[in-house]
């Protein structure tokens, strides 16, 4: 599915939430705060935008997906990026290797999401920090009526006019709806034996950044 739509995903991606693709993403690379020496592994990076942006900084990152769709409209838009094809519950890397494990909207597509934090976990460094980025439950009630109206019949609508696969997008709306709430996943986080685990509302709850540490011990 996310082949065939790789190669209008981030423009669809921007069109559908307005924009605010953007702030989301730049509130991420704050929790991450990426700087020279530090190694970064960003998990269903898509196409790269994310982990180019954290490059920028000078960070030392490493972007996987399960796609591979994704990875070859990713090489071919940043050369400099080093891509690497990855499930999320099996990934290809030592233990205790990164500084910062991240992954954006892509945790809700996993077929084991509890196993895939486990895995993060593994791969992160003692001390070391996750960050994830998901969509989430509105706070106002209202708010919620009108973002449910919107992904449910709006943007299926402007997904059939932008986007390469439309059909695909049927199902991330699904996925959306599916996903546990704020509390519930920290939860889910704190079981697979993240610590510090915290959570900041973007947008009214539309998208929650979460963030915890692994333990030193």
């Amino acid at each position: 599915m996310f082949d065939q739509v790789s190669e209008k995903y981030d423009i669809t991606n921007g069109i559908l939430t307005g924009g605010l693709i953007r702030v989301w993403r730049t509130a991420a690379r704050e929790a991450i705060a990426p700087r020279p020496g530090l190694k970064v592994l960003d998990i269903a990076a898509g196409t790269g935008s994310s982990a180019a942006c954290y490059a920028e900084y000078g960070a030392d990152v490493i972007a996987s997906d399960f796609s591979e769709g994704m990875i070859a409209k990713g090489r071919a838009r940043y050369p400099d990026l080093k891509f690497v094809q990855a499930d999320a519950m099996d990934l290809p890397f030592e233990d205790n290797s990164f500084d910062v494990t991240t992954i954006s909207y892509g945790l809700r597509n996993v077929k084991d999401p509890d196993k895939a934090l486990r895995e993060m976990f593994r791969v992160t460094k003692p001390g070391g920090r996750l960050v994830v980025a998901e969509f989430s439950r509105p706070k106002n009630r209202l708010f919620q009526m009108a973002y449910h109206f919107y992904i449910q019949d709006f943007m299926p609508l402007v997904a059939s006019l932008v986007s390469s696969n439309a059909a695909a997008y049927s199902y991330l709306f699904e996925s959306i709806e599916d996903w546990p709430a704020q509390e519930e996943f920290a939860a889910n986080m704190r079981h697979a034996g993240w610590s510090a685990v915290e959570y900041r509302n973007l947008t009214n709850g539309v998208v929650a950044l979460h963030r915890a540490e692994k333990p030193l011990d």
